[in-house]
């Protein structure tokens, strides 16, 4: 077998950095290889497509609690092939089961590539019989932009909002594919134990469609065919022999709605962020960055009650005197919005929620507005110079709003025609089988949030 030319990394202990390219000849035979490649040697991003979902109630696979239209059926053009996977900081047992799934991943999808944070990638190398990608932290971003086909985290709610962060500036985000492994895990759809079964999906997701359905379903294909060698369809899925799962079950996609956020000086200058702050680079201003459950606005360590105009739609709404105001979406009603008083919302609903903290008036209650509806956040001059802090999905922007700025809130535009959509955060979801129907949205609100549980009685 001819020799493949490899570039890698001279990587330093607990840390990544750039130094000069080396190239080093490797064999299909040699031993295992403990190496962290350079991010941008692999191929560009694949972008899927996603198709409108027809439930059914006869078959094996059905979501009750989402009607004809809701979910949307996920379909790659070609087998993916950069996966991204994140993992919870800290915790051992998430760094085991990381280190099982990339090996599975690998040994039955060899023409996948693994890519980790650079911390993460420092720390389990070492212990992988094949190459992982990444690079600096303050180029990850970017990188992922253009080359992250799947993201999948092992974690928490907050594992994933900090994969999301990462696509903060990116209107085209990959599919997630969530496993709970943290504290709550209310938006992590998957138990870790089902990462086979999970990952087939997704991965398989697309196979067996149009003129690539006689591939998969058992005729080999020959040189005559495409002039590839026998048993390499012209995607490549036919590598990956009877995992099909047919031309109509792709994985099913829950499109979470994001909001973008700009902060602005008080002449209504765009206000650029802090470029150190690490993993939303970029600007706060016109372009906005992209926000997942909620952007927060307050005091800090200030002992006294923000003063806060509130504009709902271009027109004066309220002076807001309290600890601060959340503009969250569906999605993040049921984070810090909720332990704020503010309504629980479906995140198939349209909206956004805007909810005081610690108001000082008994009659300024959460509302829940049309997700079209543009808000802006002024600081008022009866602030008498202190400044407000602001958080974009639990990250502090290292910003601080002074007297006059505004914090201007809109709905990320979802753009979509036939079978194409943009916009979003496309989350896998869990088929459910038969007993399973307890799982879902309405059953994190049962079995984690404990929704209406009875005082005096076990959970």
């Amino acid at each position: 077998m001819r020799p493949a030319l490899i570039r890698t990394l001279s990587i330093r202990p607990g840390a990544l950095r750039s130094t000069r390219t080396s190239w080093t000849r490797a064999f299909a035979s040699s031993s295992r290889r403990y190496e962290m490649r350079d991010i941008e040697t692999l191929p560009q991003r694949l972008i899927p497509k996603y198709q409108v979902m027809l439930c059914t109630d006869g078959g094996t696979s059905s979501i009750s609690e989402f009607q004809e239209g809701d979910l949307l059926s996920l379909h790659w053009p070609a087998p993916l092939r950069n996966i991204f996977v994140v993992k919870k900081n800290c915790v051992p047992e998430v760094t085991e089961s990381l280190i099982e799934f990339a090996n599975h991943v690998m040994s039955t999808y060899p023409l996948v590539a693994i890519i980790l944070e650079p911390k993460t990638a420092a720390e389990v190398h070492s212990s992988l019989p094949f190459p992982v990608y990444t690079t600096q932290l303050d180029r990850l971003p970017a990188a992922l932009h253009k080359k992250a086909d799947l993201t999948v985290t092992l974690g928490g709610d907050g594992t994933i909002l900090h994969a999301s962060s990462l696509f903060a500036t990116c209107y085209n985000v990959p599919p997630v594919l969530s496993f709970s492994m943290g504290t709550l895990g209310f938006l992590s759809e998957w138990k870790f134990a089902e990462y086979k079964r999970a990952f087939r999906e997704v991965y398989m997701s697309g196979a067996g469609v149009g003129d690539r359905a006689p591939v998969l379903e058992g005729r080999d294909l020959t040189v005559a065919d495409d002039g590839l060698p026998p048993g390499i369809g012209p995607t490549g899925w036919s590598s990956i022999r009877g995992k099909s799962m047919g031309s109509s079950r792709g994985a099913h996609i829950l499109m979470r709605n994001r909001l973008k956020v700009g902060l602005f000086t008080a002449d209504g200058k765009p206000v650029q962020r802090n470029e150190e702050s690490v993993p939303m680079q970029g600007t706060l201003g016109r372009e906005g960055v992209y926000v997942m459950n909620e952007v927060l606005l307050h005091r800090g360590k200030e002992p006294h009650l923000a003063v806060v105009d509130v504009y709902v739609g271009g027109r004066f709404l309220t002076e807001a005197v309290a600890d601060g105001i959340i503009i969250s979406t569906p999605t993040g009603s049921t984070a810090y919005s909720l332990s704020s008083g503010g309504s629980i919302v479906h995140p198939l609903v349209p909206s956004v929620l805007l909810t005081p903290i610690c108001a000082r008036s008994l009659s300024f209650r959460p509302l829940v507005l049309p997700s079209s509806t543009p808000i802006t956040l002024r600081l008022s001059e009866k602030n008498r110079g202190r400044e407000l802090e602001m958080s974009i999905d639990g990250v502090n922007m290292g910003q601080g709003m002074a007297v006059g700025m505004e914090a201007r809130v809109w709905n990320e535009e979802m753009r979509h025609g036939k079978n194409e959509w943009q916009g979003g955060v496309p989350c896998v979801m869990r088929r459910i089988v038969g007993g399973e129907a307890h799982d879902g949205w309405v059953g994190g609100l049962n079995g984690l949030l404990k929704f209406n549980h009875p005082f005096g009685e076990e959970p």
